[in-house]
């Protein structure tokens, strides 16, 4: 009988996974950390998560050999961390790992000295190059302790030195970047076949496209408008795209969006609903439809709590092969389909182009409905009628089948950003059960996360039927949950949603602004004291939450009329300038903060029918527009004194000087576009 370790008592799925490992594991906390001072022990941290694949190899491999957890147990305190639950501690090793190595990823496995700065670090380590590993670095500790701590003390000054933003002088450039020279610039590295950047693996990094539909709209580029709705196509028909269950795997190991890595995270689709959402608002494109619709199905299908909450990923992994649960035979379909065999093979190319190895086919498409439909001489309707069909008996087949583990782990930031998603498909689609679902996962928020009215928690799990919250929040969790209720209130115009994060904007600027730099501490001051405090600026798969931050600012002041807010939204966006235009992919959010200052609208609505007038513009494509609306009298800046009884009027306004109210949706267009 296996005895568990120290993680049987985590509320974690990812350290869970580890809690009967031969390995004397200890979750991050003073326990293991004390016990490493007192018994002067090398620390090893190893970080992951539950749903990726090569932290589950390297578990099989070393962390369930008895050989290897002797190694580990004689010489080490060994703490495993979920990333996701304390991305702090994830960022600073991973930052050290990238310092030794020039790679990073996950797993990450680092060895620390007793007083937890790093002295070695790397990704996956096959079992026999783990254990030799360990067993060099014991001795080197051992035998040449000074020498150790030397070079540990260089590596962590590297690492706070990575975590330092470098102040922008007093003369420095404040002018707004050019977006044209900033998409010419970004347009070198357009893969102008498959869509997405030129390389490999892709990953799709909505919030990218999302400012470049923006500044392509906004500027008039067809050519850059273009691009992006290429890509979007693109990602829709490929095998990144459960083209059977919905929604969107993390990311595609080649050029092509054909092969993804399986795993499915909450905030990949949150994010890929709110990009479709403004697509579909733009085009009107049925495909872009198609996927908000089926995303939105399987978030509520599969992700979503009884309470109200979304959980956080689905494996890569089911029955221990990655992808299994997401491919096919050809025998397979052949009996599922029938007399449609023929159509199936045709749509999802059960062919060369969708075959991945051993006998197992991808489903992904290369054609639209209409070129296939005229291909196959068949209608438009009777071709979507069958291919529903089709799909329908695959997902039936397919949910007999041994499903991917679920991390059942309920993020503060990734709910954030799913309620935006609900909120972006509920402006682009004006269903109410996606308006629903975000008010709901708010009041979750409310109820689990938000603790003394005015702090967050960062994670949750249900426990024996009750939700129970831990790990205080970092910046991310305020800066989504900020963000995510700015639009609750702009889309239902329930002032309550405003006050709480305004609220949550005063814990911010009590507890995580860097006074010196004008941007935020990832952590705040009350959080644990870890070897490095770090400002996250950089966009990955996730926008950073000091550029989400800026944003929250820039529209918190335009609907307060709170000055201090957009001067100090100008100061953070002084110190990345020169960031945004050397490399604007990865900072796109703050792109999108640059553009909407410099072009963005206020728009109040104010009325009897202000809820109506709402929808109709909702519906708009206004990137760069913030919008109040009230159907009485409001002491919100945007609104006040602009409430005339028996009539709606819509005041467009611009850097806070309004023009005269129109009373209809289409003039306010007019105005908008002018």
């Amino acid at each position: 009988m296996k005895i568990p370790n120290a993680l049987i008592h985590s509320t974690s799925p990812y350290l869970l996974q580890h809690a009967y490992n031969p390995v004397q594991w200890f979750p991050w906390g003073e326990e293991a950390l004390n016990k490493a001072r007192e018994e002067n022990k090398l620390i090893i941290v190893s970080i992951g998560y539950s749903a990726c694949h090569w932290c589950h190899v390297m578990e099989h491999e070393s962390f369930e050999d008895e050989e290897v957890a002797t190694v580990m147990n004689k010489s080490f305190v060994c703490i495993k961390v979920d990333r996701e639950e304390r991305p702090d501690i994830d960022q600073i090793y991973m930052d050290a790992v990238q310092l030794m190595t020039s790679r990073g990823g996950w797993p990450l496995n680092v060895i620390t000295l007793p007083d937890q700065r790093p002295i070695y670090g790397g990704t996956y380590f096959p079992k026999e190059q783990w254990r030799t590993s360990l067993l060099k670095v014991a001795a080197f500790f051992r035998n040449d302790p000074d020498k150790c701590a030397k070079y540990a003390s260089e590596l962590t000054e590297g690492v706070n030195k990575i975590s330092k933003v470098v102040l922008a002088s007093d003369n420095a450039d404040r002018s707004f970047p050019d977006h044209s020279e900033l998409l010419q610039r970004w347009s070198k590295q357009w893969d102008r076949e498959e869509g997405g950047l030129l390389r490999a693996p892709k990953f799709p990094l909505p919030d990218s496209y999302r400012y470049l539909m923006a500044a392509a709209f906004t500027l008039k580029d067809a050519d850059a408008l273009d691009y992006v709705k290429m890509t979007l196509s693109k990602m829709a028909f490929g095998g990144i795209y459960d083209q059977v269950g919905g929604g969107f795997t993390r990311y595609s190991t080649d050029m092509t969006w054909k092969v993804p890595h399986f795993e499915k995270m909450l905030y990949d689709n949150a994010q890929m609903v709110s990009l479709y959402s403004d697509a579909f608002k733009l085009t009107g494109n049925k495909l872009y439809q198609d996927m908000i619709t089926e995303t939105l199905e399987f978030i509520a299908r599969e992700m979503t709590s009884a309470t109200g909450g979304f959980y956080s990923a689905l494996d890569a992994d089911s029955e221990g092969v990655e992808g299994k649960f997401y491919c096919w035979t050809i025998d397979e379909v052949k009996e599922i389909t029938g007399d449609d065999f023929k159509l199936a093979s045709e749509y999802f190319n059960f062919n060369e182009v969708g075959y991945w190895e051993h006998d197992f086919y991808i489903l992904l498409r290369k054609n639209s409905d209409e070129e296939i439909a005229v291909r196959l001489s068949l209608s438009l309707s009777e071709l979507t009628t069958r291919v529903l069909t089709i799909k329908e008996k695959l997902f039936q087949r397919r949910s007999g089948r041994i499903r991917p583990g679920l991390d059942n782990k309920i993020l503060c930031s990734w709910n954030a950003l799913m309620i935006s998603g609900y909120l972006d498909a509920y402006a682009a689609m004006q269903k109410e059960e996606y308006l629903n679902a975000a008010m709901k996962a708010a009041s979750f928020i409310e109820k689990v996360f938000l603790k003394n009215n005015a702090h967050l928690l960062h994670s949750a799990k249900e426990v024996h039927g009750e939700v129970i919250a831990t790990v205080d929040g970092f910046l991310e969790d305020y800066a989504f949950v900020i963000d995510a209720f700015i639009s609750l209130y702009s889309v239902t115009m329930d002032a309550s949603y405003l006050e709480l994060a305004t609220r949550l904007l005063k814990t911010v600027m009590d507890e995580f602004h860097d006074k010196d730099s004008g941007l935020f501490w990832f952590t705040s001051s009350r959080a644990e004291k870890l070897i490095a405090r770090k400002h996250e600026v950089q966009d990955n798969v996730i926008p950073s939450s000091n550029a989400v931050m800026s944003h929250n600012l820039l529209r918190l002041s335009r609907i307060n009329g709170d000055m201090s807010m957009e001067t100090l939204c100008r100061k953070m966006l002084v110190q990345m300038k020169d960031e945004v235009v050397r490399a604007t992919p990865w900072h796109s959010r703050w792109s999108r903060v640059f553009l909407e200052l410099e072009m963005g609208t206020e728009v109040a609505i104010c009325g009897d029918d202000a809820a109506m007038r709402l929808r109709e513009l909702l519906r708009m494509y206004l990137p760069t527009s913030v919008i109040a609306a009230a159907v009485a009298p409001s002491e919100i800046a945007l609104l006040k004194h602009r409430f005339v009884a028996g009539k709606t009027g819509i005041y467009v306004c611009r850097n806070q000087s309004c023009q005269k109210p129109v009373f209809s949706s289409a003039e306010a267009i007019l105005l908008l576009q002018d």
